[in-house]
């Protein structure tokens, strides 16, 4: 256990310091404008205090916590790929991300942190603190982007605005963004139940 999670935490610094290695600094906001930073911070922390736990250092299990990161991951990987498939130009730019970068933030990363907050860890006993994580997420992530890294950026340009880190966004009236957003919400409520479901036949299965 603790020779994973210190694999795990290793993984997540080293691409969370990798991305700031190209912070473009006229950018506002610099990598937090998306939503997948916010994630892979997330799962840094959380690969920290994981590790914390292993090594005995602390005895905190921050079960809530991780139960949100565990969303937040699902919110990622769900809708990054659903756009992507759509078509790549929705989520990326230019020549779009290095190969090796593209499936650990958008896959790798968020298989390993699964693995640990179900099969080691165990989340999702406690659901009202998850619900409320999330609607505040759904609050706080939108507010973000509309009142700060909208206005401060420039790029990338849409159709209809610009400044908004996702290309498909500046695309959208700012009627279908809340549309888009609400829908991200409601889906990360699903996501609520999904991962609790997944949580309860696990536990089920390791009691057999």
């Amino acid at each position: 256990m603790t020779l994973y999670r210190t694999i795990v935490f290793l993984l997540a610094a080293f691409y969370w310091l990798e991305l700031f290695r190209h912070i473009d600094p006229a950018a506002f906001g610099w990598q937090f404008r998306f939503l997948t930073i916010w994630t892979l911070t997330a799962n840094l922390i959380v690969a920290a205090q994981m590790l914390r736990l292993s090594l005995g250092r602390s005895t905190a299990r921050w079960e809530s916590f991780v139960s949100l990161v565990v969303v937040m991951n699902m919110a990622v990987l769900v809708q990054y790929w659903r756009l992507y498939f759509l078509d790549p130009a929705n989520v990326t730019t230019g020549d779009g991300p290095v190969w090796w970068k593209e499936y650990y933030l958008h896959l790798g990363g968020a298989v390993l942190m699964w693995i640990d907050a179900f099969f080691l860890l165990g989340v999702f006993s406690r659901l009202r603190p998850v619900f409320v994580a999330v609607l505040v997420l759904g609050v706080a992530y939108p507010l973000w982007l509309e009142l700060f890294v909208h206005p401060l950026n420039d790029a990338p340009v849409g159709t209809v605005t610009a400044g908004l880190p996702y290309p498909f966004l500046n695309d959208l009236e700012l009627g279908g963004r809340l549309m888009f957003y609400a829908f991200v919400t409601a889906a990360n409520i699903v996501f609520v139940f999904v991962g609790w479901g997944l949580a309860r036949g696990v536990a089920a299965i390791r009691q057999r």
